[in-house]
């Protein structure tokens, strides 16, 4: 099974890069049994979200 270290440097590499098919399934089965990581993930996915979302306003409010 993944360490936390491993499954979050995965999470994030999987944002710049298509995971292979072990990796997602190492991934997802860490997923199931870590709390921290799932948190981790989500969390990550908020900031994400939240990034682009502030790029979009940023640029509707250019002249």
């Amino acid at each position: 099974m993944l360490k936390c270290r491993q499954a979050t440097r995965l999470m994030s590499e999987g944002l710049d890069r298509p995971l292979s098919l072990i990796e997602r399934l190492r991934l997802r089965f860490h997923l199931v049994f870590c709390r921290g990581c799932r948190a981790f993930k989500r969390q990550t996915a908020f900031l994400r979200r939240a990034s682009r979302a502030f790029v979009r306003l940023s640029d509707d409010d250019t002249p």
